[in-house]
């Protein structure tokens, strides 16, 4: 018997993959757990792992840039022991003397027309309300879609997917200049524009920016560093390592902050998952340092660390960069001194931190040099209103400019 080997779901949102390789050919024997495919998605790149034993019988979609849909068949496995394929032109079968065998159920369910569809009441779409709101707003035909939910539910993603799977309408054609060389989108930049659009029309942002004072923190940071040097294996601590304990810990102090936005309520979150934004050279990806207010700096530095280098690689798995409480971005490394950063749906808040300056500071009566680091928060009003992004900042201000906090 076939098994059909299909294009797999990788993460919410994912509609399509590209085969990379092949890391079996036709005719090779195949076990459960044998890697059969690099796929790359719109996030990472992941191997492709075989469910049954057997025989790959025929490839369908060779690698290449050849972007697939989510479920098409990419390849046959035959199941050892299922004998030869018959030959293309078989003879006619010999009338049954028994039963008939059932035909298989389908495995995807086909839209009604829709003249049918109209006679079908409202109350017979398994459908959350937010999932029709959504589904009205960007009006996208609730019975034309089969939910991925329990029991077939249509829930969110199902509607963000087909809005998403249609072609654009309004934009016009934009004409490329004489000369010009045109890089296709990557599936990664091409859902970064989709989510970045979707989030400045549809999420009201605000902006509150502070400047911190880093003094004490450049001091802590280098005599750590000193100490860490000596040790037996030496471990070196980024500014960044530290901002985001500091965002973590100030997370914890100010629990109000971690919450989002759902049609039926503010949803208030149990942990602090931390997302970091990575520049790739493809886009930008933000793994997630779960629980990060529980952790040490060590153990912070060292998944940081771990989780940037999967990124570049594009090895992360889809449950180290989904979810996630808020985003911390930091340009300072590239003399960036302030930015106002987009919010990444369904967070609430994404905190952008610019470069350490040195300039001149009041201090009392005196003016002297001193560090100077600025932070700005975007948050969504839906969910924060002014004074609690403020407490926030004050937070993450006051434990960044007394670091002897983030160990009491």
């Amino acid at each position: 018997m076939d098994i059909e080997v299909v294009m797999p779901a990788i993460g919410a949102g994912t509609t399509q993959g590209k085969i990379l390789q092949w890391l079996k050919q036709s005719g090779d024997t195949v076990k459960v757990g044998d890697i059969l495919a690099e796929i790359e998605t719109d996030k990472a790149v992941i191997e492709l792992e075989a469910l049954d034993d057997g025989v790959l019988d025929r490839i369908h979609v060779p690698a290449g840039d050849t972007e697939v849909p989510v479920g098409d068949v990419i390849a046959t496995l035959m199941r050892k022991g299922g004998g030869a394929r018959p030959p293309a032109n078989p003879p006619p079968a010999a009338a049954p003397v028994s039963a008939p065998i059932a035909a298989p159920a389908p495995v995807a369910a086909v839209a009604a027309p829709a003249d049918a569809r109209s006679g079908l009441a409202e109350h017979r779409l398994f459908a959350s309300p937010s999932a029709r709101r959504l589904a009205r707003a960007l009006d996208v035909d609730l019975h034309a879609l089969a939910g991925s939910g329990p029991n077939g539910r249509i829930v969110r993603v199902d509607i963000e997917n087909a809005a998403a799977a249609r072609p654009a309408q309004s934009a016009p054609a934009v004409a490329v200049p004489a000369g010009a060389a045109l890089q296709p989108h990557t599936p990664m930049r091409a859902t970064i524009a989709r989510r970045l659009v979707q989030s400045k029309q549809q999420v009201p942002h605000f902006y509150l920016t502070v400047d911190c004072r880093m003094d004490a923190m450049m001091a802590a940071r280098a005599a750590l560093n000193a100490r860490g040097q000596a040790a037996p294996e030496p471990v070196r601590h980024s500014l960044n390592d530290l901002l985001a304990m500091a965002v973590a810990r100030a997370v914890a102090r100010v629990p109000a902050i971690n919450a989002q936005w759902t049609d039926e309520g503010i949803a208030r979150l149990a942990q602090v998952d931390l997302s970091i934004a990575v520049a790739l050279d493809s886009g930008l990806i933000t793994p997630i340092v779960r629980n990060a207010d529980r952790k040490s700096l060590s153990e912070i530095s060292a998944e940081i660390a771990q989780l940037a280098e999967q990124a570049r690689r594009g090895r992360l798995r889809p449950e180290q960069y989904e979810g996630g409480s808020l985003t911390l971005s930091n340009l300072g490394m590239h003399g960036v001194r302030e930015f106002a950063a987009i919010i990444n749906p369904p967070q609430s808040v994404i905190l952008a931190a610019g470069a350490v300056v040195r300039q001149p500071v009041v201090d009392g009566d005196d003016i002297r040099v001193g560090h100077v680091m600025s932070l700005t928060l975007s948050a969504d009003h839906r969910v924060v209103d002014g004074a609690l992004g403020a407490r926030f900042l004050g937070a993450v201000k006051q434990l960044l400019e007394n670091p002897i906090e983030l160990i009491l």
